[in-house]
């Protein structure tokens, strides 16, 4: 097979959930060209991926970058936040929860400085979206999630909402909507909704599909960005130029570090390493957040119902403060015993059992990515500074969480279902020890985020513009989780898809005569 050539229009890094986006608009022009650089390997034929209930199985596993979190005084030090490594990227690797961001979500990045990034320019781009978006159908709604939809209606009086993405809510119990198929329960990914189409059918010889390929610096002429050096499995180093733009879309965590390794980001951290200075920007990798969740366990009296499109197909949203735009609680219901961390701690796991795992939706807390090395191997520093609001906001969500959770689990037609509660146990009331507890077993509902924040010209910590430009250099952009400058309340996937889109259109517009950035 003959080499791909080395020049094309626009590069994009990373073929995952905003990357499969672009790759596809960009190419509906067939004269435009597009390489598309993905450092795992296709998920086309892959059942162990695209088969939405076996998410769990790639955690940890070959399609898993596995970043480790640095020591968390007030949290659990013991994450792994899971990256994927294959097309499609998180899309791939998750569990597919699909909720359109809330009006206050997008109005929230406008106040900030994220200008054209409000709820009436970004709402329409949800029908855009390619994906297959339902509720969970009615064949995957177990037993048991049903009775916990009720329960936490009933105890908490709630509404129970049938299609999350039908209108903004505040409050909400019910089943989740996923990107899946649910005739087989096949994923309805980024890269299946995206790229998969036009792969089967060779229809864009515009895109070329670069996989197994890892960027690791980007090559500049002044302040110009004009390629990417890349080197494919076999160890081999090439470089890649790009005519017009190139795009990063390598996610929160690996955007920011192919930056830093390239020069791009606080000067004084970069000398340290030894790393040649080409831009100083001190916004790259601050500004780190997360949706952190802790978790309740309870043993039930025997198996749980199998059907199940992925394990977790409902969930509760609570709004605390009347004063807040949108919810300031969520649970997931795990249809098992989620008992990874407590184990750590010395509590059991039950043989059969369920758990509720609440979250924080509009985290306080920030953290920072950094390097440790030069040496592009080496896995970027990751410390998200768990649970260190000053006004310890974070770690009262959880507590509040429990009680909750408590009040549902003690609601028929719920506790029907239970015999006991395994974690943290029914003696542990007060608030400290529930917040220590929680805190110890938080872990990450792997939504890391911020990482190089939109914002207006005069935010110092602002790594792109509104327009998605890296600010003081031209012919690059960012277009992935790691330009927000704050998380939605709800799972963000679709949040990415959209601002896939957005940066399609911005790209476009700008390229409508063929002219360089």
């Amino acid at each position: 097979m003959a080499e791909a050539p080395a020049e094309y229009d626009y590069l994009i890094v990373g073929g995952g959930t905003a990357g499969s986006v672009l790759a596809n608009r960009l190419t509906e022009d067939a004269d435009v060209t597009v390489a598309l650089i993905e450092g795992g390997p296709s998920d086309l034929d892959r059942p162990d991926v695209l088969t939405l209930r076996r998410w769990m199985g790639l955690l940890g596993g070959e399609l898993d970058y596995d970043y480790p979190t640095v020591p968390q005084p007030r949290g659990n030090s013991h994450i792994r936040h899971s990256r994927a490594r294959v097309l499609g990227g998180c899309s791939s690797h998750n569990t597919l929860i699909s909720f359109r961001p809330l009006p206050s979500d997008w109005d929230e990045w406008q106040e900030l400085g994220a200008d054209g990034w409000n709820a009436a320019v970004m709402d329409p781009y949800y029908d855009r979206l390619l994906n297959n978006i339902v509720p969970v159908a009615e064949k995957d709604r177990n037993a048991i999630a049903r009775d916990f939809v009720a329960a936490a209606r009933d105890a908490l009086d709630v509404p129970e909402i049938e299609g999350f993405n039908a209108a903004p809510f505040t409050e909400g119990v019910g089943f989740f909507d996923l990107a899946y198929h649910p005739e087989d329960n096949r994923r309805s990914s980024a890269s299946v909704a995206y790229l998969h189409p036009h792969l089967i059918a060779g229809d864009r010889p515009g895109l070329t599909l670069l996989l197994e390929t890892w960027a690791h610096r980007l090559e500049f002429e002044g302040e110009r960005v004009t390629g990417v050096r890349v080197r494919g499995a076999d160890g081999t180093d090439r470089l890649l130029t790009a005519r017009r733009e190139v795009v990063l879309c390598a996610g929160a965590v690996d955007t920011p570090r192919l930056l830093l390794l390239s020069g791009v980001g606080p000067a004084g951290d970069l000398g340290k390493l030894g790393i040649e200075v080409r831009h100083d920007l001190p916004g790259v990798g601050e500004n780190l957040i997360d949706h952190p969740e802790s978790v309740i366990v309870w043993e039930t009296d025997g198996p749980i119902p199998e059907n199940s499109a992925m394990d977790s197909d409902a969930g509760l949203f609570v709004r605390r403060d009347p004063a807040s735009p949108g919810p300031d609680l969520m649970f997931h219901f795990y249809q098992i015993p989620f008992t990874d961390h407590p184990e750590r701690l010395g509590w059991e796991r039950p043989a059969h059992g369920v758990s509720m795992t609440p979250n924080i939706p509009k985290p306080r807390s920030r953290g920072r990515l950094y390097l440790t090395s030069a040496d592009p191997e080496v896995k970027p520093a990751l410390d998200f500074r768990y649970f260190t609001d000053e006004d310890d906001e974070d770690a009262r969500t959880l507590v509040d969480g429990v009680r909750l959770a408590r009040r549902i689990a003690a609601s028929e037609p719920l506790a029907g279902w239970l015999t006991r509660e395994v974690f943290p146990g029914p003696e542990v009331t007060g608030d400290e020890e529930l917040s220590a507890l929680m805190r110890s077993v938080a872990h990450t509902v792997y939504h890391p985020a911020g990482t190089c924040r939109m914002g207006a010209a005069d935010d110092e910590l602002a790594v792109v513009d509104p327009q998605l430009r890296i600010r003081g250099l031209s012919g690059i952009r960012i277009a992935d989780a790691s330009v927000f400058p704050t998380l939605p309340a709800v799972n963000p996937m679709l949040g990415v898809l959209m601002t896939g889109e957005r940066a399609s259109d911005l790209i476009r517009e700008t390229h409508r005569g063929g002219d360089r950035a």
